[in-house]
Order: structure tokens, then sequence, then C-alpha cells
């Protein structure tokens, strides 16, 4: 018994130092771990990390852009939470039940009568007429944030009234405000207070639509002769200016000149262009903006590049002012010339002709003009370059800057508004991917007619208004749906842009009297806030087909 004793003990202590060291080499080993992770670890900015913007946007590869042209996100759709309105901006509070309330309290000590001495005819100025439509619409359209009401005035018929108000859409984290007025047919319940009996469709109460003001453009043609169009008030894309030459003098800028991006994708114009703001914001210089834009030929009619559309077609342009530091370039360069010609001492200028000279190495430059001149060629001249490697850890490109026009944005509220912001929408990509069956071997099957009624059965109520985004260029393609869901496509709201249009109006004016083409970049633009609108929103890559959305082996 002594010897098994005497053998055992050996064994059990010998057990316990390989379980000790075992142990310790696993803590060691979690130490190091997480010592790596603390030292390599860097926190997010607070617009996501650079990264997660690049997967966002676009991919870069091989210093080209692959992309879906199918939706463009800006700004406003990164945002994580509301924007708030620039300094100075008068911010709205959105109404409540709340601020209702306290609206009744003033009026309890009023003797106003409610008119139930005659039931026929409603006093639409009567504050509890205004009060009543208040509290229909917070628990008619949910989605909505109401910001503020004119005071009601008569409809067509005795016991109608007609109001307008301002309000923002929830889902847009923008701060931009819209204007809506519609018809309430005003009834009385037992105890003589008000009551909405119907509530008119999206603009329905055409006599409280405020008079749209009539104001000539900058930059019209003397030759152009087209009736004065109303405009958005609340729009202010003119251009501005330098001033004075002492203004010009002291300033200081960032020149870029057209490299390769021009006339590619939309995409990489913006990638490219919050790039160059980004830097001119790093070495807080005023950048000098070119508002001609090239269009590439997937978004035009003719297939074929176009140039000289205009940067406020597609983009806030009075956003952009707000937020940045920019002066046009057409203005810029004159101011650069008047200078020269009246001064003996020119601007100082330093001319940059290689994009790895980083911004860094700008930091200190006393030049009034840094000039980058990008005339090497494809893909050394992409002004992206000049954002890629070390740069990328200190240029911010300023997202929050570039919103989509708000002139397309008063068409998607007009759409939305149109299926009283209750729809739900299926964002169906097709055109080239579906015809490309190496990369997307079942796209086309899976978003056919058949298929998709029997896919969106499952997902979506029977009757409700369905919103169609997608770039199939057949109309009758979606027939079938329509024994199922009230279906609506872009095109049924051709009407927002045609010859009659306050968007025709205000783009032609904007345009020198020339008349503005709804284009394919439009198209997306206008679809992908529609689509973000929705209630229930269901996507082609998550939701029709297993296929990738970058090709075969890319999930």
């Amino acid at each position: 018994m002594k010897e098994l004793n005497s053998t055992a003990d050996p064994i059990g202590q010998n057990l316990i130092k390989v379980i000790s060291n075992v142990c310790f080499s696993v803590f060691v080993f979690s130490v190091l771990i997480i010592t790596v992770i603390a030292i390599t670890y860097q926190p997010p900015d607070p617009w996501e990390s650079s990264r997660a913007l690049t997967r966002v946007f676009t991919q870069v590869e091989n210093a080209t852009f692959k992309v879906d042209n199918s939706v463009l996100k800006t700004g406003e759709d990164v945002a994580s939470s509301p924007i708030e309105a620039p300094a100075g901006a008068f911010a709205l509070v959105p109404i409540t039940e709340a601020t209702i309330e306290k609206s009744e309290e003033k009026l309890s000590n009023e003797t106003l009568k409610s008119g139930c001495e005659d039931v026929t005819v409603v006093n639409c100025s009567d504050p509890r007429v205004l009060i009543t439509i208040e509290r229909f619409n917070l628990k008619t359209f949910k989605s909505i944030a109401f910001l503020d009401y004119r005071t009601p005035v008569n409809g067509s018929k005795p016991d109608e009234c007609d109001v307008a108000w301002r309000f923002r859409n929830k889902k847009e984290k923008s701060w931009r405000k819209y204007r809506d007025f519609r018809r309430f047919k005003i009834g009385f319940t037992d105890d003589c207070s008000y009551k909405v009996v119907h509530a008119g469709r999206w603009h329905s109460g055409i006599n409280a639509r405020r008079p749209r003001i009539r104001v000539n453009s900058t930059r019209t043609s003397p030759k152009a002769r087209i009736a004065p169009p109303v405009l958005d008030e609340e729009i202010n894309d003119t251009i501005p200016v330098l001033g004075s030459d002492s203004d010009f003098k002291n300033g200081k800028y960032l020149y870029y000149s057209r490299g390769g991006d021009y006339c590619k994708g939309m995409n990489q114009y913006m990638w490219s262009f919050l790039c160059a703001l980004g830097e001119a914001q790093y070495l807080n210089r005023t950048f000098v903006m070119d508002l001609s834009i090239c269009l590439a030929s997937s978004h035009t009619r003719s297939h074929k590049d176009e140039e000289g559309k205009d940067f406020r077609f597609y983009f806030d342009f009075e956003h952009l002012k707000e937020t940045a530091s920019i002066v046009e370039e057409g203005d810029f360069l004159k101011d650069w010339r008047k200078w020269n010609r009246a001064h003996k001492k020119k601007i100082s200028v330093r001319k940059i002709k290689d994009y790895k000279v980083s911004p860094a190495q700008l930091l200190k430059d006393t030049s009034t003009i840094i000039w980058r001149q990008f005339d090497a060629p494809e893909p050394e001249n992409y002004w992206y370059r000049v954002c890629e490697g070390p740069s990328a850890k200190y240029i911010q490109r300023p997202w929050q800057a570039l919103w989509k026009s708000k002139r397309l944005m008063n068409i998607v509220t007009e759409i939305s508004g149109n299926m009283d912001w209750d729809f739900d929408a299926v964002h169906v990509v097709r055109g080239e991917k579906a015809q490309n069956k190496a990369l997307w071997p079942h796209l086309d099957a899976d978003t056919s007619p058949d298929s998709l009624v029997k896919k969106l059965q499952g997902i979506i109520t029977p009757w409700r208004n369905l919103y169609v985004a997608t770039n199939e260029p057949f109309y009758n393609y979606f027939d079938k749906l329509r024994s199922y869901y009230k279906v609506h496509l872009l095109d049924d709201y051709n009407y927002l842009w045609s010859n009659s249009s306050e968007w025709y109006n205000e783009t032609t004016q904007l345009n020198g009297g020339h008349p503005v083409e709804f284009d394919g970049y439009m198209r997306v633009e206008v679809d992908t806030e529609v689509l973000y609108r929705a209630k229930t929103r269901v996507e082609t890559f998550y939701n029709l087909t297993k296929d990738c959305k970058d090709g075969i082996n890319t999930c």
C-alpha cells in the first residue's frame, strides 16, 4: 500500500503542474491579444470609419469603381440622427399632443361659439377648428413631423376648411421643410365640438395654398424668353461672390483642375469631390468649385456622356454653401485675371502636378492659391487619389455637406404625399445585371413577374400601396402585381417634371432658359428617397434573390 501511494503522489503532482502551466499560458496569450488590440484599435469618426464609408458608397478596386448605380446615398442618408439646422437658421419644434393641449388651455377663458347653432356652416377662423385638424393629422399621419400651420380658410362649401402646414418626414434626417395644403370637411359632435368628417388628399386645399414668389435667377441668359416661373422660396442656390479685390487677395484657395473623374459615374464624382472638399477643410482654405458636371452615358437617354450639367440639378447647393467655404470657378478665375491685370505683384500660386504630394505637406504653405493639376494618364489623374494612403487618416470626407437637390426632394415629397405616406416599396434591380448570367445567374428569374408576385405575397399585405423602385425600362413589366397591389411607378408621376411643372420651370430658369431633361440619375435619386420612406422595404439582393449584390462569390 505504501508503494502504491508513493507512485500515485508524483503523478498527481505532475498533473497539477501541467494544468497550472496550461492555464498560465492561456492567461499570458490572452493578455498579449488584448494588448495588441488596444494598441492597434482606432475609434471610428462620427460619420463612420473610412472603410465603412467605402463599403456604403462605393468599392475601389485597381483605381476604378465597381458600384451599384440603382441606389444613391448622400449625406442626409448616412447620418444616424437628424442633422441640426445651420447656425442662424430658424428651427421649428414639431407639434405634439402636449403643444395642442397648451393651445386649448389658452382658449379656455375665451367665449367662442362653436357654430353648433347652424350645423351647415363652419367658422374656419375659429382656433378650435385648427386644433381639431392638428389632432386629426397627428393620429392619421404618424410618419410626419408637423412643424407649423397657417390659419384655416374657407373651402368650396360652407362646411369645408382649407389649411396649409409645413412638415418633415420623420425618416428624413435633414432639417429641410416641405409644404402641404388639404381640404377638410368639418362636422360637429354631440357636445357641439368640432370633428373632421373627411380629409382631402395631397394638395387638395387649394384656397390655402401660399402664393409662390416669382424671382429672376442669377445667370439667366438675356436671350432667354420664358414666362417667369414660380419658385420654391426656401431654395437659395445663387452663386456666392468674392467681393472686392482685397477680399480676393486676402483669401486662401485650393483649386483642382479637371482630372480623369470627369464623365465617370456619379458615385466616383462624389467620392472625388468630397476628397477635394475634405482637403480644403483640412488646409483651412476655400475650395474653388466647378459647377459643371459631365453625366456618364449610363444615365443619359443618348447613351453618350453629356457635359454641361449643373451641380444644382442634382445636389443641394444652398446646404453646401452653409457647411463649406466654396467659390465658383468661373468667378474665381475672372477675379484672378482681374487682379493680375491691375497689380504688378501677382497672386502667389503653388502648382502641384503629382497627387503624391500629400495634404500634410501643404499645411504650412503660405501661397494664396494651391493649384492641383491632374495631367497624368488615368488612373493617376483621379482626384480621390489625393486622399489615399496615409492621407486617409487625417482627411475626412464631409459627407454631411452633400445632400440631394431640394427640387428633386420636392418631387419625392409629392410622390409620397400622393400615397398619403402609407405605402410599402420593393427595389427591383434588373438592367445589365439581369442580363449578365455569369455574375448573377438567378437574378433574371428571381425578378420575373411571376416570381415577384409569389415572393411579395408573403411579405406585403394585399392591396397596399406598393412603390416599385427599379431600373427596368419597360413600364408594363410589373402589370401582374396590379392584381394584388396598388402599384406605383416613377413614370406614373411624370407630370411632376413635365413642361408645366414647378420643377421644369425652376430648372429651366436655372439653366438660362433652356429646358432640362429629367435624366436617369435624377430618377435614381428620386427612386432612392421614395424607397427609404416606405413602411416595409423589400430589397433585391436581400429578399428577392440569393445572388450576391456584387456578383458571384462576393457575398
